[in-house]
């Protein structure tokens, strides 16, 4: 009870980490934290892009209640005042910050990412996000571009940093003021990359030489995919090294030496990103912090990187929709440590010696995004806000997740055995913990706005289900104007077995007597 809370909110992070099984990449740090935390293999966004998801989460909410499919609007205007997870913790004694990028941006946060409602002061902003986009990218020409695949000598960029080492420097700050103000905290941390440009210190590459680096295992457009449920990956083409590769729209593959090229940047922004995560985490050990600070690591949603000949996000695939997610809780977690003792002892992914990756208790069940609001409050000792009526326009707090602290102790037998009970309906399908997902399109074939309609231009939506057998996908009509979606109109449909087809690439929907799934789901 009363711990404090450091939430850490990577963009565009898919789970290849050494954690979850992937051989390739080198992320000691986050491992390490995974070693000390409860984590989940098997946790989903609500949707695959930031604005929506990130609002999802941090309100509880789904997108179909916070009614943001798109960046262009302000939930407590355009659907309700709802309360997210650091109003809560604030409201209940918290000091609450945010550094860097943890809600999105723009009108979908009120152009102040929600201050006052839900921080103690303005959140910051590295000074150099700004150049994000700008031509800082050498190329072989010694021109500087506007890239996709962008390694960079620190030295030579505005400031002579770039924004997550800015973001790793005033959360570090903040913990060591909370630390001499003995302030109770909850601090969100969003650490910008691996979303694109793929912008890192170029020293990374060195980590992943290219004749290392695999192709997608199905990196082709399966065969039976709906054309609605692809997404022609539009702000990757609008890159300037994209640009000159000229690759035909929409269903065009990008070269594989480029496809390779992109992947080995991919994981040299992962490694970039874990030595911020070990540097913060080690200056979490250095305040004494450790042993009574909740941390909780996640992402917004994950990324393609050439499955299904696709790039970004903008689907309801697992590569788009699964996110690591992974709770460390002193006490609860791993047994608490004696003063002075390090938890988090930084490790440098260019010296640390990958052998055996250290395991934490790792959970199969199926869990969602929109849960972390329930889980954080019910960890931190707050009481758990209730689960969300019907119809919740009109409710300040409620959630439409479900704590997943029950997990925790449970052995896989005893959550298959009972199926954990699961007795509402927004987790479980007949009795089976289930994420949902969804994407909206414009239309039925790929056009320009395809990953990224408008809430006026959206006329499908994707409303997708994971189980731990299965993903059905059905594409319905949707009515942007009253947020109606219609199933009776189905327009097309994706049913995938996972035991057979993990990447999920031969579609046996118009094979297979569904209806049972239809049912089951959506009635």
């Amino acid at each position: 009870d009363g711990m404090n809370v450091l939430i850490i909110v990577v963009d565009d992070l898919r789970p290849v980490l050494g954690c979850y099984g992937d051989n390739l990449v080198k992320s000691p740090n986050i491992d390490q934290l995974a070693s000390r935390s409860i984590m989940f293999t098997n946790a989903y966004a609500q949707q695959a892009v930031c604005a929506p998801s990130r609002v999802s989460f941090l309100t509880g909410r789904r997108p179909d209640t916070t009614r943001l499919y798109d960046f262009y609007s302000y939930w407590r205007v355009h659907s309700g005042n709802y309360s997210t997870i650091p109003q809560y913790f604030k409201e209940n004694g918290y000091m609450t910050l945010s550094v860097g990028k943890v809600f999105h941006p723009g009108i979908s946060s009120n152009y102040s990412d929600d201050y006052p409602y839900s921080w103690s002061m303005p959140p910051f902003h590295p000074s150099t996000e700004k150049y994000e986009n700008d031509k800082t990218c050498r190329g072989k020409d010694g021109k500087l571009y506007a890239n996709l695949v962008c390694p960079v000598d620190v030295t030579e960029m505005p400031g002579s940093t770039l924004p997550d080492i800015q973001s790793t420097e005033e959360a570090i700050r903040l913990l060591n003021v909370m630390k001499t103000n003995k302030q109770k905290f909850f601090l969100a941390v969003g650490y910008h990359k691996p979303h694109i440009p793929l912008r890192y210190p170029q020293e990374f590459l060195k980590l992943y030489p290219l004749e290392n680096i695999t192709l997608a295992p199905d990196p082709w457009v399966p065969e039976k995919l709906p054309s609605v449920a692809y997404n022609p990956w539009m702000d990757i083409r609008q890159r300037d090294d994209v640009k000159a590769l000229n690759v035909s729209f929409p269903y065009g593959l990008l070269p594989y030496n480029f496809q390779r090229q992109i992947r080995q940047s991919y994981y040299a922004a992962v490694s970039y990103l874990d030595m911020q995560v070990g540097l913060l985490l080690n200056a979490l050990d250095d305040a004494g912090l450790s042993n009574s600070t909740i941390v909780v690591f996640t992402a917004d949603h994950g990324w393609s990187l050439g499955e299904h000949g696709e790039w970004a996000k903008y689907s309801n695939f697992d590569v788009a929709t699964r996110v690591p997610l992974m709770f460390y809780v002193p006490g609860m977690t791993t047994s608490s440590v004696t003063q002075g003792e390090r938890v988090f002892p930084y490790l440098d992914p260019f010296s640390h010696i990958l052998d055996l990756v250290p395991q934490g208790q790792s959970k199969n069940v199926v869990v969602e995004l929109v849960s972390l609001f329930p889980t954080l409050a019910e960890l931190a000792g707050l009481q758990v806000p209730p689960v969300c009526p019907e119809t919740s326009f009109h409710v300040a707090l409620c959630t439409e997740g479900a704590s997943i602290v029950r997990y925790f102790d449970a052995s896989e037998e005893k959550v298959e055995e009972e199926k954990d009970g699961c007795d509402d309906t927004y987790r479980c399908v007949n009795g089976e913990p289930v994420a949902f997902s969804q994407y909206p399109r414009p239309a039925d074939t790929p056009q320009w706005n395809s990953d990224k309609p408008r809430l006026k231009d959206i006329r499908i939506m994707g409303y997708s289900v994971r189980t731990i057998d299965y993903r059905y996908t059905v594409w319905v009509r949707f009515n942007p104007d009253n947020f109606s979606a219609d199933f009776k109109d189905v327009h097309a449909g994706e049913l995938y077995m996972m035991e057979t087809d993990p990447n999920q690439d031969c579609n046996i929907y118009n094979n297979t007597s569904h209806g049972v799934f239809f049912k089951k789901i959506f009635v």
